[in-house]
């Protein structure tokens, strides 16, 4: 991989709706619930999603309850798998290759999501001394990307996930050594529902911890390490998310915040936060 001004910042990591054969519309089921108005199998295709795999209803969807699509990104797998592994040919125009195809792309997700943190620990200066190790465990996940579906039918992504963990977790720890102070350890931690308004939370970890519906309304979340973290609901109003570790959109786009919530300048703010 070629030297980037930013590595998490790279196309291939990005979802591209119009090089995607709509599949998280198809190949992902749902069921009816505060984030979806209806059942939907897996294999089947959404009744909103048009002939040319867009969404017919994508700028109304949380006006027509489809809150769970607001916060789904595939970090480009969709593209991905219709581009290189189905090499351009779609589920419509080869119906054989759909069940296939619907398989595959949980997979490739899965894989991507790791190359999105991988790309994120090497856009850390801090973490230079492991640098080489992402960059070797980057090319090695890029690499089964674009193997064959039968290949990628055979991955144990998790087992990689294993793999990967200890050098972002080690990314986290040289990058958070910085922050002056003592950091809190939230690692895992059930804090659903918690009032934290105005936490000081600087280079804090929150791996994989529950924030459901947690008040974080003005705290101070500067440097944390994020990842993994349930943000569903999360009050992020006026809080301060520069520098926030391995920070993804879902994660904001799940939670709530406003104007005056800062969000790190590689992330958008997203458009339902009340002003």
């Amino acid at each position: 991989m070629s030297e980037r001004t930013s590595y998490a910042a790279q196309p291939d990591l990005q979802a591209d709706c119009g090089s995607c054969f709509g599949l998280c519309c198809v190949a992902l089921p749902f069921s009816r619930s505060s984030d979806f108005p209806v059942d939907k199998s897996a294999g089947t295709p959404c009744g909103n999603l048009r002939e040319d795999f867009r969404c017919g209803i994508h700028q109304r969807l949380r006006d027509q309850g489809y809150n769970g699509c607001t916060v789904f990104d595939c970090f480009g797998a969709g593209q991905k798998v219709s581009q290189v592994t189905f090499k351009g040919v779609s589920w419509r125009e080869e119906p054989d290759s759909a069940r296939a195809m619907y398989e595959v792309f949980p997979v490739v997700r899965q894989l991507h999501e790791l190359l999105k943190y991988i790309a994120q620990a090497l856009d850390l200066p801090a973490a230079g001394p492991v640098h080489g190790d992402l960059r070797r465990a980057y090319e090695r996940l890029d690499a089964l990307t674009r193997d064959t579906a039968e290949m990628l039918l055979a991955v144990d992504a998790d087992a990689l996930r294993g793999e990967v963990n200890p050098l972002l977790l080690r990314a986290s720890e040289l990058a958070r050594a910085a922050v002056p102070g003592r950091k809190k350890n939230h690692r895992g931690a059930h804090l659903m529902g918690s009032r934290l308004r105005g936490a000081k939370l600087r280079g804090a970890s929150l791996r994989g911890a529950l924030l459901i519906a947690a008040d974080l309304s003005g705290a101070d979340l500067r440097d944390a390490d994020l990842i993994g973290a349930d943000m569903r609901d999360t009050d992020l109003r006026g809080a301060d998310l520069r520098g926030a570790l391995f920070l993804t959109q879902p994660q904001l786009n799940a939670a709530r915040g406003d104007a005056r919530t800062k969000v790190p300048q590689t992330l958008k703010r997203p458009p339902h936060w009340a002003d």
